[in-house]
């Protein structure tokens, strides 16, 4: 009988499944489109000063390096920030690496033309806070995306039993999400009203087909598959105009 795998976030060791690593590598397609929409949408170009608030090894911010903006990415493990650096070295890319929870970023007022939100509004007990730290570093008419993961019963089916409690499909340890810590829409849209942002846009986004996710997931438990090909195999898409069952992105300009 072949042993469980080591489940494990931002770990440095080959053999850790770290299902924060794999979510962003499949997420990262949806994630870089989602942002180029909302700029061609609000006739921005990509440029000037990016922040990456949960930046984890730092995939997102290198995506945001190469469409063309200066990236400062901010992460609360040291680990995920120490791995994102050499990743970043390796790519030759000049991205500002910083370790600081969501919660309290030391970082001047108004400097960001963009701020994205990854991994963040759905882990937090406190969005609020999170939300009024990112309004606060954005520029008057910055940009805020994100992306998060609805409340409803889809989203603790997927997030609750089978990425965190289902021995067979496990890849996140116990503990890492919580029904009281998914955000519905209008939950986020509350929040971005009371720090002065006004919210643009919604969209869900979602697994081509629900087997291939399943597929990916018991592969890369198994080691058969690595964290980058996990993103062929499910292949994320945007879902415009289509309810939020489980995860979506969104966007919202600072007044």
């Amino acid at each position: 009988m072949a042993s469980a795998p080591l489940i494990e976030l931002d770990s440095p060791a080959p053999e850790a499944v770290d299902g924060r690593q794999i979510r962003a590598v499949a997420f990262q397609g949806a994630r870089l489109a989602y942002t180029e929409g909302a700029l061609a949408r609000e006739g921005r170009a990509a440029s000037g000063r990016a922040l990456v608030v949960g930046s984890g090894r730092g995939l997102l911010a290198r995506g945001l390096a190469g469409l063309g903006f200066d990236v400062t990415a901010v992460d609360p493990s040291e680990s995920a920030t120490a791995m994102a650096r050499a990743a970043a070295d390796q790519e030759r890319l000049d991205i500002d690496h910083r370790t600081a929870p969501a919660e309290h970023l030391d970082l001047p007022d108004s400097e960001f033309d963009l701020v994205y939100l990854a991994d963040t509004l759905e882990i937090t007990s406190a969005p609020g806070r999170v939300i009024e730290q990112a309004a606060r570093a954005l520029k008057p008419d910055g940009l805020l995306v994100y992306d998060t993961v609805n409340r409803t019963p889809v989203s603790r089916l997927v997030y609750l039993v089978a990425f965190q409690s289902l021995p067979m499909t496990r890849v996140m340890p116990a503990g890492r999400y919580a029904a009281r810590r998914l955000r519905t829409p209008g939950e986020v849209a509350e929040h971005m009203a009371r720090h002065g942002l006004h919210p643009a846009d919604t969209c869900h986004f979602k697994p081509s087909a629900v087997r291939s996710l399943l597929t990916a997931v018991l592969a890369r438990r198994r080691g058969r598959i690595t964290d980058d090909q996990v993103a062929t195999m499910v292949n994320f898409e945007l879902a415009p105009g289509s309810k939020p069952l489980v995860t979506y992105l969104g966007y919202a300009r600072k007044a």
